[in-house]
Formats: C-alpha cells, sequence, structure tokens
C-alpha cells in the first residue's frame, strides 16, 4: 500500500480545465519565455534573469514611489510610511541579487559579451525614472532614450512632478514655518544641498517626540537612501570582479563612471545635519 501524499483528500483542487491557475495568473508561458540568449555561453541565462529580475523590482519600486508621493503630499504619511520602507527592502533585495551574479567569472562573461553589442544597463529606462522620482535629475540622460519617444515622453513628463523629496520638504516647511528658496523645487536639475533645509531638518531631530511624523519621514527617506547606496556600491564592485576596468558596453567609463555615482546623494541635508546635533 502506498503512502504517497494525495493533496486531493485535502481538498486541493486538481483540475483546472475550466479555472484560472497559477501559471494562468502569473502568465509564466510568457514570463519564462522571455529568456532568449544569443550565444551558448552557459551563463547568458544567469545574465538575462539577474537583469529581468531586476527589472520587475525596479517596476515594483515605481508603484510604490507613484503611491506614496501624493499620500505624503495629502498629508498622509503613515499610509506612506509602509511603502518608502517596502521601497528601501526592494533595494535590499536588488542588493543581494549581486551575490547571484558575482559567480559569474571573466572569463564566463567573455564567451557572450560581445552579443550584448552596445546594450547596457546604463540605458534602464525604469532606473532612471526612480532617480526623477527621488529627485535625482539629470537631464542629459534624457538622450540617451530619444530612440523610444514613449519612454522619452513618460521621463520628460516626470520633470513637470515635483519629487519624492519636494513633497517630503513641502511637509517640512509646514511642520517648521519655513520657507524655502524656490530654488529649492527645481524640477529639471539635481537637488543640492541647502543650509535652510539642513536647519529644519535638524530643528525635527532636535525635538523627535515634538515632530515625530516628520522624524518618521525623514528616517524613512534615510533608510531608502542607505539601501540605494549599498545597492550601487555592489554594482561597481561586481562590474569591477567582471571586467575590470574596461569601458561598459553602453560607451561609459565602466567602474570609473560607477563610481563617481556614489557621490550622488538623493537626500543630502538629511545625512549633511547629523554631525550637527
Amino acid at each position: 500500500m502506498s503512502d504517497a501524499y494525495d493533496p486531493e483528500k485535502d481538498g486541493a483542487k486538481m483540475s483546472y480545465k475550466n479555472d484560472m491557475s497559477y501559471g494562468d495568473y502569473l502568465d509564466m508561458d510568457n514570463l519564462v519565455a522571455a529568456q532568449r540568449p544569443l550565444s551558448s555561453a552557459h551563463d547568458e541565462m544567469l545574465f538575462i534573469i539577474q537583469h529581468q529580475t531586476s527589472e520587475l523590482w525596479m517596476r515594483l519600486i515605481l508603484h510604490e514611489i507613484s503611491a506614496a508621493r501624493p499620500l505624503i503630499a495629502a498629508g498622509k504619511h503613515n499610509q506612506a510610511f509602509k511603502m518608502l520602507a517596502r521601497v528601501a527592502r526592494i533595494f535590499e533585495q536588488l542588493n543581494n541579487a549581486w551575490d547571484v551574479l558575482r559567480t559569474m567569472t571573466p572569463s564566463d562573461y567573455s564567451h557572450f559579451r560581445d552579443d550584448l553589442g552596445a546594450s547596457s544597463g546604463f540605458q534602464s529606462h525604469q532606473y532612471r525614472l526612480i532617480e526623477f522620482m527621488l529627485g535625482n535629475r539629470n537631464t542629459n540622460m534624457l538622450q540617451v532614450h530619444e530612440h523610444r519617444p514613449d519612454l522619452h515622453a513618460r521621463l520628460a513628463a516626470e520633470l513637470e512632478k515635483p519629487s519624492l523629496y519636494h513633497v517630503a520638504l513641502n511637509a517640512l516647511e509646514v511642520e517648521t514655518g519655513t520657507t524655502f528658496a524656490p530654488e529649492v523645487y527645481r524640477m529639471n536639475t539635481p537637488h543640492e544641498s541647502s543650509d535652510e533645509i539642513i536647519a529644519a531638518w535638524t530643528k525635527i531631530y532636535r525635538a523627535p517626540e515634538e515632530h515625530w511624523v516628520l522624524y518618521e519621514l525623514a528616517e524613512k527617506l534615510v533608510d531608502l537612501e542607505d539601501y540605494f547606496r549599498r545597492w550601487r556600491f555592489n554594482h561597481v564592485t561586481t562590474v569591477e570582479r567582471v571586467i575590470g576596468f574596461r569601458r561598459g558596453t553602453g560607451g561609459t567609463s565602466g567602474v570609473k563612471y560607477l563610481r563617481r555615482m556614489l557621490e550622488v546623494e538623493l537626500f543630502p541635508e538629511l545625512w549633511h545635519m547629523r554631525g550637527g546635533l
């Protein structure tokens, strides 16, 4: 007599002839057919899946920030906090993924690198959109997407909206009774540190019990940027480990370019004010 487990006896549905299945809901046929290596190299599958899953996680980041931003603008901070915390954890997930890619050696990568042509993660419109939404707005990057008018238009449209940090600064103005200079809210340039914003955040941090909601908002932003920085750092070390100081497939200087990106601060005042507390 067989002791094999029979899930049907526990009430599990076994036939999906007339019902939606797991694979149907997730559109699995299209999802697992989206990996189409251009070479016979074994590790190209790893490379493709690494980047495709990263783009899926970035899609979720955009979903969360798009929801959190209007909530903060409307003063519904507590509802936005869960979304911002989720974005930080998504960056942690992206960070951990570099450990898998680092199992690919320079020799492994060399077998299919030429097949990539000029394609590069530098061209990710979703990554660029995340940067724009968070406040790092370099309009020179729009040129990369001119070959896709739809994507170019989406990125350009984002530059017409306040960034996530902009709406946080609006809330900071209200909380502290401060009015920041208009240039603080420039829409199409990267945000630069402001002494008046440092002073306002310092006020929050010196009396957190009196300004708890803004204090928590600030820490959620710092947490998000902390994980984002770690992701960028591990990107640099992974690229250096795999290709050294060769130029990137997209034409950038590779590691040298990525190291410059480590200097970018999304919410600079929240970091600069800490030494003065």
